[in-house]
């Protein structure tokens, strides 16, 4: 499948975080300490729908009613049993506070060196101050635990829910722009766990692994159920090293996959009982509601319980996805719906900016680097 590429920033030079609602960010509490000079990650691919597609069965309605079977007659009286109270279902992990806004970001520097830039208002507005994901994508042992607690414990200061992206999976990628990650899985192992290490005991939402499900058919099936059994032993460390951890796994989006073989691969990897539900669309194009029907045909395809629900990426879909092919910044795309834990959509937990706009795909700049032309462009768009 052709890779497109959209470039995302690892702590370092780290993009800001999401706020409910849209716009009420707090930069205050502590600021995590980072190096002077901008690390860069490989780009990851925006993944283009196929040439062949499947027509998708009919969205389910945002709140289907459920039928109860009634006998024709009152059934006869059963004798009365005792019986050992079934226990109860885990109760959902909701995210009641705003979420948090992480201060450093490459379009924040570019909005505090260009005061006089006729650009700037436009941008400031209408990205700057839009939070978006921080990307852990170093393989870092010894320093991970660190890094990720300067974000959470800044959040926690200012009574916020910071949004992280652990992406360090081996073999990254399948070997594209993207590669990279541990050495091995055994590794990973080790990194996630020191990355839970870092979560604290506050809210937190956690989206593990972009491409690391929709993108595993290039892996033999062996490797392939080696990977989702370290995706499923993730999950659970993130879950159990904090309780108000909400951890969502890999469904790709609604122009890749159908919803039956991507659930399919979820529940392989412990979807349904290792996560808090799934995330779609990350570097991607596709309409929010065309991802809101996909979410919920893959979490009704995938059982679990019924809280399970899903985290869309809405930064640059606005318009829409471009013409097939087109995945390099294209031209007439837009921001989407500013990031939000308040959707008002069924199953779907929240909006978000997982991929910040303005990062350039390497057309309109240097892969990675913050495009003032592409990032305006998509503002206006």
């Amino acid at each position: 499948m052709a890779a497109a590429a959209s470039v995302v920033v690892a702590v370092g030079t780290v993009s800001g975080l999401l706020t409910a609602g849209g716009g009420d960010e707090d930069t205050a509490g502590p600021r995590p300490e980072v190096s002077g000079s901008a690390l860069y990650v490989p780009p990851l691919p925006a993944r283009p729908s196929p040439t062949v597609t499947t027509t998708a069965p009919a969205s389910p309605s945002p709140s289907p009613s459920r039928t109860t079977a009634k006998p024709s007659a009152p059934p006869a009286p059963k004798p009365s049993v005792q019986k050992r109270k079934a226990p109860e279902a885990p109760a959902p992990r909701t995210v009641l506070a705003s979420l948090y806004r992480h201060p450093q970001s490459q379009v924040l520097d570019w909005v505090r060196a260009n005061p006089g830039d006729p650009r700037r208002a436009v941008i400031e507005s209408r990205i700057a101050d839009q939070p978006a994901a921080v990307w852990f994508a170093q393989y870092d042992p010894g320093a991970i635990t660190g890094r990720v607690r300067a974000v959470t414990s800044g959040a926690a200061a200012a009574g916020r829910v910071p949004v992280l992206v652990p992406y360090a999976v081996p073999d990254r990628d399948c070997g594209g722009a993207s590669q990279g990650g541990a050495p091995d899985l055994a590794a990973y192992d080790g990194w996630i766990r020191n990355f839970a290490a870092g979560l604290g005991s506050g809210p937190v939402i956690v989206v593990l692994e972009p491409d690391s499900i929709a993108l595993a058919d290039c892996l033999s099936s062996g490797q392939r159920a080696a990977r989702y059994a370290s995706l499923a032993r993730a999950g659970k460390a993130l879950r159990a090293a904090n309780p108000q951890a909400k951890v969502y796994f890999d469904a790709g989006h609604s122009g890749w996959h159908s919803a039956a073989k991507m659930a399919a691969a979820l529940r392989e990897a412990g979807a349904a009982t290792s996560s808090d539900g799934i995330f779609t669309n990350v570097s991607n194009f596709h309409t929010t509601a065309d991802e809101a029907s996909y979410a919920r045909r893959v979490l009704a395809a995938l059982g679990g319980p019924s809280h399970l629900g899903a985290v869309v990426d809405t930064s640059r879909n606005g318009n829409g996805a471009p013409a097939p092919g087109e995945w390099c910044d294209p031209a007439g795309r837009a921001l989407g719906r500013t990031p939000t834990t308040r959707t008002g959509e069924a199953r779907i937990d929240a909006y978000l900016w997982i991929k910040l706009p303005g990062e350039s795909d390497g057309c309109s700049g240097a892969a990675g680097e913050f495009s003032a032309d592409y990032a305006y462009d998509l503002a206006t768009g």
